[in-house]
């Protein structure tokens, strides 16, 4: 007779463990006289006083192996990325989606995987199917089921967006009055150019085919949408229909744009003008013409802010050229007329980081001269605009040996340091004051800020898909995993970075003590954050597997 305690392990297969030995029924007859139903007492005891006792005695074979057919450590942080991917009620949407569809795998447990392992372990598509086990999530599909999941992503892209929104929107109170739009783009490891992968202007300044993403946010950093187009295509093209489709689809009423100098096109004014929209845009001073030059460096209207700041704005009309047909070299434009409210503001601080970012450009420029041999058009990218005469082979991108000499312009740096600190705004919305048109355009930054998270914590390119439904997923994943992860930061009062929440995120892991106990040995300060905002056991250095399953399961309850 034995007294055994009996449990599944993580695959679900019923396991025992002897607590302790009885001895042989015939020997045990002669203290008790109905053996079993004193033990089923006493194991009854037993149980009870584990469960209220709070220690727990483990004995552990000093000889034991390590079990190869299971996974012995696993990730619990991600129960937070669960707890948001189920508030977004995005496990029904999968499965509305599978009902009218006769899928042979759960379309719900591939997305989960791809969005948790985007998040956590940067990595293809085959990789993060080869460390599903690392999850306590059951994922029972193989590499081809999700190569074919991406097709059905890609062909619902637009209603996964959708869902999102309308979902923040009732969780968390959306305010999609001003939208913040950039564009980038993502480059691919292939000299292949197949109409959507198009060499255009990279902002990373290679030769590799890319492609370009519009990103519509919120004013809470929180992605609204996006949408990809053909590498070649120039980013102030990308706004039109990006933001038509948020106005058509999302159901936004009045939208007020803010975006770079890229973005600021006489087409982009006229449509926001046009729809009833606003616009926040920069523009460039040293671009500008000579008469904006000449207000920006009047120093009449200036208000002096400080001893480093001073700010002053004028309304007028201005003349944009709009597109009326055709494009490319058969583009008609026509000049229309709109009313126009200009910010000019001068920041020391600003001034000081273009000299000194002109000082190192200057640097570059004057050893291309000494040793053009060492540069090609790429890599002498900035320094080339300050020396005249420079040539470039356009086969080769080398620099052209020719009998004119090389020398820095002075003129254009002289030029140049009478406008440095010097900064403008153009916007539509007239009756804003100065103070709230700039606080408006300086949130910017934080949508250039998600492109970098994109690029570096989630790692989405370079991208080694080549079918163009597998690229767009590709995205959409990101897209997800970027909105579960800007939903966290919110909810941590943005107190913390996004690559140090993923880090604790990543580091809360747990290995497989004995039984169903798993043992637990990190914890720090955001992990303790996420405890109180989400409610979970963070922290604990013991769980059985039981709670875990609970607690996963508890996460999963919208």
């Amino acid at each position: 007779m034995q007294i055994v305690h009996g449990y599944r392990d993580d695959n679900g297969k019923a396991k025992t463990k002897i607590i302790k030995n009885i001895g042989y029924l015939d020997k045990v007859k002669e203290q008790y006289a109905d053996p079993e139903a004193h033990f089923k007492e006493v194991a009854r005891q037993m149980e009870i006083e584990r469960r209220e006792s709070s220690q727990i005695i483990l004995k552990i074979d000093k000889n034991a192996k390590i079990s190869r057919n299971e996974n012995n450590r696993k990730n619990f942080g991600y129960v937070v990325f669960s707890r948001i991917y189920h508030e977004l009620e995005l496990d029904r949407f999968c499965k509305n989606l599978q009902r009218h569809a006769k899928y042979e795998y759960n379309l719900n447990s591939i997305l989960k995987l791809l969005v948790y392992s985007r998040l956590l372990f940067p990595c293809s598509k085959k990789k993060a199917t080869e460390i599903k086990g690392y999850f306590f999530d059951k994922f029972d599909f193989d590499l081809d089921d999700v190569y074919d999941a991406l097709t059905h992503f890609d062909r619902h892209s637009g209603s996964f967006q959708k869902h999102i929104h309308e979902h923040i929107c009732k969780k968390y109170g959306r305010d999609t009055s001003l939208v913040y739009y950039d564009v980038t783009n993502y480059y691919f490891e292939t000299d292949t150019q197949d109409g959507f992968r198009m060499r255009g202007y990279s902002k990373e300044h290679r030769r590799d085919p890319i492609v370009q993403m519009g990103l519509a946010m919120d004013k809470k950093n929180i992605p609204i949408t996006y949408k990809l187009f053909e590498g070649n295509t120039h980013d102030s093209q990308t706004m039109i229909p990006a933001l038509a489709e948020v106005k058509r689809e999302y159901g936004v009423e009045r939208i007020i744009v803010v975006a770079d100098k890229g973005l600021n096109s006489g087409d982009n004014i006229a449509f926001n003008t046009i729809l009833d929209n606003g616009y926040i845009f920069s523009q460039s001073v040293r671009g500008a013409s000579e008469e904006f030059k000449k207000y920006v460096l009047d120093n009449n209207g200036y208000v002096q802010i400080g001893d480093d700041y001073k700010k002053k704005s004028r309304i007028l009309p201005v003349k944009i050229n709009v597109t009326v047909s055709g494009s490319g070299k058969n583009k008609r434009t026509k000049k229309i007329e709109v009313d126009q409210k200009q910010v000019v503001f001068y920041s020391k601080k600003y001034a000081d980081r273009a000299k000194r970012q002109r000082e190192e450009i200057l640097s570059k420029a004057a050893d291309m001269i000494s040793n053009p041999s060492k540069y090609n058009k790429a890599t002498s990218y900035g320094a080339a605009s300050y020396i005249a005469n420079i040539e470039f082979d356009k086969s080769t991108g080398e620099v052209l040996k020719t009998e004119k000499k090389l020398f820095i312009d002075m003129e254009k740096v002289k030029e140049e340091e009478r406008l440095d600190g010097f900064y403008s705004i153009v916007t539509s919305e007239l009756d804003e004051t100065d103070e709230r048109i700039i606080e408006m355009y300086r949130g910017l930054w934080r949508i250039e800020e998600t492109f970098k998270i994109t690029k570096s914590v989630l790692a989405a390119r370079p991208v080694y898909l080549s079918r163009k439904d597998h690229i767009n997923a590709h995205f959409l994943i990101c897209f997800i995993a970027l909105t579960l992860l800007r939903i966290i930061e919110q909810r941590l009062s943005n107190k913390y970075p996004a690559h140090a929440i993923l880090d604790s995120i990543r580091n809360a892991e747990c290995s497989h003590l004995d039984s169903n106990f798993w043992l637990f040995d990190y914890a720090n300060e955001i992990t303790d954050s996420l405890n109180i905002e989400f409610n979970l056991n963070f922290g604990k250095k013991l769980l059985e597997l039981s709670e875990i399953k609970n607690i996963f399961s508890q996460s999963k309850i919208t």
